[in-house]
């Protein structure tokens, strides 16, 4: 049997479960270490996010950091918490992250990390018959020593033939649009609002308060080669330095059955052929690239006064190229806890098609008119 084929033994999720609690960190860099001007320019524009605060250094100066700093998920490209471990040769989609952030990425912050496998769960899926939801945490430090943010990942891990022949979702539409409909969602991009240096105080916002939504889309290879560019990749390699690294670790390997070349997974996010292969209709989106569009959202709404304690999302439903997401949120709660002034949020990713793809929540903390945000 090959990589390729591999399927989902009673033995690998042993050996998956003996790894519950056990610490580690990869072997190489994942892709960023550092918080440079460079660094965070390049993850910022990946999200389309035109925030100054991330890349205007007169601009930022005259906040309460005194530089620039990177938006919360700039921390994907430090590593990608998706709870992914073990089961070689098992796909695996990453479905959703628990982000607690305690500091701001200041610029030139250096950062380490450790990941800890904290549950292994076996299901039955209509999609893929045999899954298993695979769960870590991921801990970030900066120079200093300070904890910057934990994150819990989990991913869904399944057989690609299965997965491929089951086709559950093979029959999503491809998207289509009228010179209308595609100048709606350009006025849309003309509304996004950027509450920047103006105080978004605590004592002005209201339960159901709603936010101005921030459309991505269509969906395009382009916007996940600019992702790529700005947040890195587990897999992407190029020439001899990708064949030794697939040499290095075979379980990746994944044939394209119309042309026979054998490649990492990640190309499923690039080549129609790939993700036909697990039973989607083309290309799709990254996981933390579409969180990272909620984070987007939300640090427009709150300001630069403002600080993202908390970001949860869920991964439903999938985003494949031509799909438009407008990411959504409205004001849930309002309340103070040890002296910070705190608004939980509810948010979501929603499509064309009026699916909600990814249901999430937040809390953020505000100024006062008394007191500054912490």
């Amino acid at each position: 049997m090959t990589q390729e084929h591999a399927v989902i033994t009673d033995e690998m999720v042993d050996v998956l479960r003996k790894r519950i609690g056990v610490e580690w960190t990869p072997r190489e860099p994942y892709y960023n270490t550092a918080s440079t001007k460079d660094a965070i320019l390049h993850f910022a524009q990946g999200i389309g996010d035109p925030n100054p605060l991330w890349a205007d250094e007169e601009y930022a100066r005259k906040t309460r950091y005194g530089c620039i700093i990177a938006p919360p998920c700039f921390l994907y490209s430090v590593y990608w918490p998706s709870g992914r471990s073990g089961l070689p040769g098992i796909h695996a989609w990453h479905s959703g992250n628990d982000w607690e952030f305690y500091k701001p990425i200041l610029l030139s912050d250096e950062f380490t990390y450790k990941c800890i496998l904290t549950d292994v769960v076996e299901k039955r899926s209509r999609m893929a018959g045999r899954t298993i939801i695979v769960y870590g945490d991921t801990y970030y430090w900066n120079q200093r020593g300070e904890m910057v943010a934990k994150a819990k990942g989990w991913s869904v891990r399944a057989e690609r033939r299965a997965s491929g022949e089951a086709g559950k979702y093979r029959a999503i539409p491809k998207a289509t649009y009228t010179s209308e409909q595609l100048k709606k969602i350009y006025e849309d991009y003309e509304k996004e609002e950027i509450r920047g240096a103006a105080p978004r105080y605590w004592e002005d916002v209201n339960e159901g308060d709603e936010m101005t939504p921030v459309v991505k889309g269509p969906l395009t290879l382009r916007d996940m080669n600019t992702w790529l560019m700005g947040a890195g990749s587990p897999y992407m390699r190029a020439h001899g330095m990708a064949l030794t690294y697939q040499k290095r670790h075979p379980g990746i390997a994944m044939v394209d059955s119309q042309s026979g070349q054998v490649d990492v997974p990640e190309l499923v996010h690039m080549e129609d052929t790939r993700a036909q292969e697990i039973g989607l209709p083309g290309a799709y989106d990254y996981g933390c690239q579409r969180i990272s569009w909620l984070g987007h959202l939300l640090t427009n709404w709150m300001g630069d006064d403002g600080f993202l304690k908390r970001l949860y999302a869920e991964l439903r439903l999938f985003n494949v190229v031509g799909d438009t997401t407008w990411c959504k949120g409205k004001v849930a709660k309002k309340y103070i806890e040890n002296g910070v002034h705190l608004v939980d949020i509810e948010c979501w990713g929603e499509n064309q098609r009026g699916e909600i793809t990814m249901p999430g929540r937040a809390t953020v903390a505000l100024p006062s008119k008394r007191l500054p945000a912490r």
